[in-house]
């Protein structure tokens, strides 16, 4: 075992297992926490990485990204939401050293349950919760093998920036076309190219390292891209901005809430680090 992560709460140290040898599928037991937007695939015309925490037989549990899903194209018994309690058979995906990154088998994907309502769900993930953003990139940047998933508490947030999405790079753009141009007129397959997102949320924020200098995240949660195109139907540019900036700073991050980031690097930059979702529980829960 490498990769050890240490809790907030209670005595609980979380390690990340190394990948067994052996490509034989594995059925994962996971909470879903997390759900990134899709982004250009030139074989699937999009995916996304789902990441959330596995529980094994023996009630060890760790984090674990699964990548890539195509989520437009699941069949019904595949789809699933944040907080669901899933199993899944997956492989070790070797094209990604880090630790905690398989690859799903799509058909495989069956729902036990959703976990509704934050009092359900603190049980399971309150005690992964850490304090220190500057350590796990610190150990991210010198061993591949270190933890590339967490869920860091701020001791402060200062700001939560909306700002122009610069559309897709010339790259992302390029498998876009790729996808498209490979589906042939029979083809039943939805071949509508993905849209890039008109806004980007930035948080600005501290950890509890107490050199730190502080952080600055984009946030690549789903929930942020869908809740902008819902707005833009009903408002303008600058109403869409505001009500985005009170959803994710003042409802998610306001006074009563006990505010979490679930935190996931680059494969390729792996001292960078973007926020992968929002955990708000209120303190009353």
């Amino acid at each position: 075992m490498v990769g050890t992560q240490h809790a907030l709460f209670g005595d609980e140290t979380l390690m990340a297992e190394a990948k067994p040898s052996s490509d034989a599928p594995q059925n994962k037991r996971v909470l879903i926490t997390v759900k990134a937007a899709p982004n250009p695939s030139q074989n699937h015309g999009e995916t996304v990485c789902v990441a959330g925490i596995h529980y094994d037989h023996l009630g060890n549990r760790g984090w674990i990204r699964l990548y890539p899903i195509n989520f437009r194209h699941l069949n019904s018994t595949d789809q699933f939401t944040k907080y669901d309690v899933v199993t899944v058979d997956c492989k070790p995906a070797r094209q990604d050293g880090r630790l905690e990154s398989w690859k799903p088998i799509m058909g495989t994907m069956r729902r036990e349950t959703h976990l509704k309502g934050w009092p359900k769900r603190r049980p399971w993930v309150d005690s992964l919760v850490e304090d220190d953003m500057c350590d796990v990139r610190k150990a991210a940047g010198s061993d591949p093998r270190a933890q590339s998933l967490a869920l860091i508490r701020p001791t402060d947030i200062g700001d939560f920036t909306i700002e122009e999405h610069p559309g897709w790079s010339s790259v992302e753009q390029a498998k876009i076309d790729a996808y498209v141009g490979q589906l042939d007129l029979f083809d039943t397959v939805d071949k509508t190219p993905l849209e890039a997102p008109e806004y980007r949320g930035v948080y600005s924020w501290r950890c509890a390292n107490a050199g730190c200098g502080g952080h600055k995240q984009t946030v690549l949660d789903w929930e942020f891209v869908a809740l902008q195109r819902n707005l833009r139907r009903d408002y303008g540019p600058t109403e869409t901005r505001q009500r985005l900036r009170t959803r994710w700073l003042d409802d998610m991050c306001g006074p009563g809430r006990e505010t979490a980031f679930f935190v996931g690097n680059q494969a390729k930059r792996p001292q960078t680090f973007s926020i992968l979702g929002v955990y708000w529980p209120r303190v009353t829960d």
